[in-house]
């Protein structure tokens, strides 16, 4: 039988903390959310390895140290509203509820949004909830928001995104130029975005964020 309690701990002290991640809360969620639990059956194996694991149609879950490095930038609070967007099972929902006060995941495929919704229900994240609709469109209903994340590579970000964020809220989203990828932080101030550089990463392009979609920053 596969211990996975040791390996989500050798994942944190191997993959996390020498990332320069420190802050307790998220070491604490990705101690305590079971990562095998929100990967496809096939895949439990390969939870806890380094590296990106891919879904298929594009589709991913980041490797942990980017998802992480994201929440640390990002710096949580637990009076804030999350999106997430194109979570898949809803792993990185899973740890950022534990930080915030709400998050929002959102799953085009309906199927898989109601399968996210019982997997975070069982891991007891009974402060997200799962939006099933278009990836780029987010959920209005549920916003303003005080932060936004994408699960996947972008080339460029929709507006409808960008409008769902507070005044001085922030979103971060993995830029990915060639084979060539950047995390980038952007904080919305006055209605306009301003971004900074924070690591680089890499993950697959999500073709809801690619060039060809008619989007602009």
């Amino acid at each position: 039988m596969t211990d996975f309690a040791t390996r989500r701990r050798t994942m944190v002290d191997t993959q996390i903390r020498p990332s320069d991640v420190t802050k307790f809360p998220i070491i604490d969620a990705m101690l305590a959310v079971k990562r095998e639990n929100f990967v496809p059956d096939g895949q439990r194996e390969a939870a806890y390895a380094e590296g990106v694991i891919e879904l298929g149609d594009g589709r991913c879950m980041l490797e942990p140290r980017t998802l992480a490095k994201i929440l640390d930038v990002l710096n949580i609070s637990n009076d804030e509203v999350v999106l997430d967007i194109a979570p898949a099972l809803g792993y990185s929902t899973a740890v950022a509820a534990r930080m915030a006060q709400l998050v929002v995941a959102v799953e085009e495929d309906e199927g898989l949004a109601a399968e996210a919704q019982t997997i975070l229900m069982e891991a007891d994240a009974d402060n997200a909830i799962v939006h099933t609709g278009p990836l780029e469109q987010g959920a209005t209903e549920h916003g303003p928001y005080d932060v936004i994340m994408i699960q996947g590579g972008v080339e460029q970000v929709p507006d409808a995104l960008i409008a769902q964020l507070k005044d001085h809220g922030r979103i971060a989203c993995l830029f990915v130029e060639g084979r060539l990828g950047t995390v980038r932080i952007g904080h919305k101030t006055g209605g306009r975005m301003t971004w900074r550089h924070a690591f680089n990463a890499n993950a697959p392009i999500l073709k809801e964020f690619s060039a060809e979609c008619a989007f602009s920053l």
